[in-house]
This record gives structure tokens, C-alpha cells and sequence, in this order.
């Protein structure tokens, strides 16, 4: 079993890994660019939203269908992809790993069950058609099933951590809050439960922990600085970890860590970790914010704390970062990324339960 779950993970990080420096790329045009950024450009900042919505999810699940089908399953991968990117409104990575290698799947079965039986000459022609027809089949079905269950997923994340608040377990939120944030759900965790909840309770006390609970930069710190001090020598995940630090917690752009945690999923508990350590400290000594951080960096945190909270919040902070950086950096030594050079061409046949 445990065998099956490294395999995967394997895989999944044969997805994400090749696509780090587009991710990179995303995250200093968003921290350079976003009327927030370091320098704000209403031109350049445009490039922001569609390439979250739509080149990076297209690249990994491109990545995701030539891994199981060379080229023709990458082509048809990311085909499928768009059908889960036009049937949500968020940004579909979640969708695009599960569409990528399933187009691939289907094409190499189609092939497999077809193209001995190809008359010569016709060879071309079957290849255009069959990945156009299947193409469709699978954007059709990805758009009507697979977009509709992530936005019913991250409905349930924001009802569950609404629960959560409104029953006194602010800390415990972020068994919710960090895996969610890493599906990329953390704008509709933050915007439409946690602020409007901030909002009310500043309302009355001149501040709230309700804007502390997603936008804390501390665990995603800790998180790269473990990738970075125990990852693999020479691994892509540790050479871009410290670029990643600098658009993360200067920038505010939490996502630009999704990917590491997406490539070896056991990290996510390092988060949880670092989560719940740091919400505790805040509810302990009363932390709060008088807004919501945006983007979540230090340099938005320092605008928004309120007089005589510097020291409460700046140690949630740094909690977070190091329980998240001691537990993450804990699973490198014992559970280490599986990267390999040949990951890129890995098949179906190295996932549980398909080939």
C-alpha cells in the first residue's frame, strides 16, 4: 500500500515539478504587477487572471496526458482540461490532474484498440479524427461533471469552516483552511466566509482573527525554507524554493507554493501543522487585523495591524513558520520527493489501479 501511495505521489509530482517555472513566472508578474504589487501596472496586470485560469492548468494537464500517452495523450489531456476550466469559476489545478492523465488514459486505450486495424494510407487521418472526436467526448463530460463536483468541494470547505468559527474552533480551521488553500480555493475561503465574518467582529472590537486564519504567510515560509534546507540536492522543488520565498512572503502570492505541497501531498500535514500552532497563539493572546491583508505579505500585514498587536501577530507569524518548517522538514528526510530524471516520461502503467 505504501508502496502504491509513493507511486502516486510520484506521479503527481511528475505533473507539477516540470511546471514550477511557470508558476514562478505567474506569481512576479502578480507580485510586480496587481494594484497592490510592488509596482502597479494596469497593462501588465491583465496577463494575471488568465494565466491562472487558463495557462496553468492547460500545462499541467498537458503534462499530466503526455506522461501517460506521449504527445497525442497531452493534446488530448489538456482538451479536457478546458471543459473543467470553463465549467468553474476558480482556477481548475485540482481538475486539470484529474483530466490530464484521464485524457491520456483514454487515448492510449483508443489506440491501443484501434490503430492495428488502420488501412494504410489512412493513417494520418485517424489520428486527426480520434483525438478530435474523444477530445470533444471528454471536454462535454469534464464540463458538466468534473467542474460542477470542485466548486461543490470547495462550497463544503467554506460551510465547514464557517462551522468551525462560528463554533469557537478557530485553530482547528485549519485542518480545512490549508488543504483547501492548496486546491486553489483559498480566495473563495477567504473572500467569502472569513472576511465578511472579519468584517462584523471588527465592527465591534477594532479588529478580528478572522482575517489572520488564511492569509498568514508564516506556514507557507516554513514550508519552502524545509524544501529548501531538506529537499532533494538539485532538485528543481529546492533550487526555486528561494525565489518562491521572496514572491510568497514579500509578494503576498501564497499560491506560487501550491505547487510544492501538490507535488509530495504528505506535506500538507507540515501546514496543518503550522496552521493550527499559529491560529492557537492568535486566539491565546487576542490576536487581530483591522483588514483583510492584500496580498497576504508581511509588508500587508504590517498596514493592517492595529496599535499594540505588533507582537501578537508578528509571533503567530513566526509560530507558524517554524512548526511548519520542523514538521515539513521532518517528512523530507523520512518521506523524500520522488524525483527522478526519467519522471517527465513517466506511464500510466507506474498509478495505482490504472494501466
Amino acid at each position: 500500500m505504501r508502496e502504491k501511495l509513493q507511486q502516486f505521489g510520484g506521479f503527481l509530482a511528475g505533473m507539477v515539478i516540470p511546471n514550477i517555472g511557470a508558476f514562478l513566472a505567474w506569481g512576479l508578474i502578480t507580485a510586480f504587477f496587481i494594484p497592490t504589487g510592488w509596482i502597479p501596472n494596469e497593462t501588465f496586470a491583465k496577463l494575471v487572471g488568465p494565466m491562472i485560469v487558463y495557462l496553468l492548468p492547460l500545462l499541467i494537464g498537458y503534462t499530466g496526458g503526455k506522461m501517460v500517452h506521449n504527445v497525442r495523450g497531452g493534446v488530448v489531456g489538456a482538451a479536457a482540461t478546458m471543459g473543467v476550466i470553463v465549467g468553474a469559476d476558480i482556477p481548475m489545478m485540482l481538475g486539470a490532474m484529474i483530466m490530464g492523465p484521464l485524457g491520456g488514459w483514454c487515448m492510449k486505450k483508443v489506440d491501443e484498440a484501434i490503430e492495428e486495424k488502420i488501412p494504410v494510407g489512412f493513417e494520418m487521418l485517424y489520428n486527426t479524427f480520434s483525438a478530435g472526436i474523444l477530445g470533444t467526448i471528454l471536454i462535454l463530460i469534464a464540463n458538466v461533471a468534473i467542474g460542477p463536483v470542485v466548486v461543490a468541494l470547495s462550497d463544503a470547505a467554506g460551510a465547514a469552516v464557517d462551522a468551525m468559527v462560528k463554533a469557537r474552533l478557530l485553530p482547528l480551521a485549519a485542518i480545512i483552511i490549508e488543504p483547501a488553500k492548496i486546491l486553489f480555493l483559498n480566495n473563495a475561503l477567504n473572500h467569502g466566509v472569513l472576511s465578511p465574518l472579519g468584517v462584523v467582529a471588527a465592527q465591534e472590537n477594532g479588529r478580528a482573527v478572522h482575517f489572520l486564519l488564511e492569509t498568514n504567510p508564516g506556514p507557507g515560509l516554513g514550508l519552502l525554507i524545509a524544501f529548501y534546507v531538506a529537499g532533494k540536492k538539485g532538485s528543481m522543488l529546492k533550487d526555486s524554493a528561494p525565489g518562491s520565498m521572496i514572491i510568497h512572503f514579500l509578494g503576498g502570492i501564497h499560491e506560487i507554493y501550491f505547487p510544492y505541497v501538490l507535488a509530495h501531498p504528505i506535506m500538507v500535514l507540515a501546514m496543518i501543522a503550522g496552521g493550527i500552532a499559529a491560529d492557537l497563539w492568535f486566539v491565546i493572546s487576542g490576536a487581530g487585523l483591522v483588514a483583510t491583508p492584500s496580498p497576504g505579505s508581511i509588508f500587508a500585514y504590517l498596514a493592517v495591524i492595529p496599535p499594540g498587536q505588533h507582537f501578537q501577530v508578528l509571533t503567530g507569524v513566526l509560530i507558524g513558520a517554524v512548526v511548519s518548517f520542523f514538521v515539513g522538514a521532518f517528512i523530507l528526510r523520512v518521506n523524500p520527493v520522488k524525483e527522478t530524471e526519467d519522471e517527465t516520461s513517466a506511464t500510466i502503467g507506474t498509478v495505482p489501479g490504472l494501466g
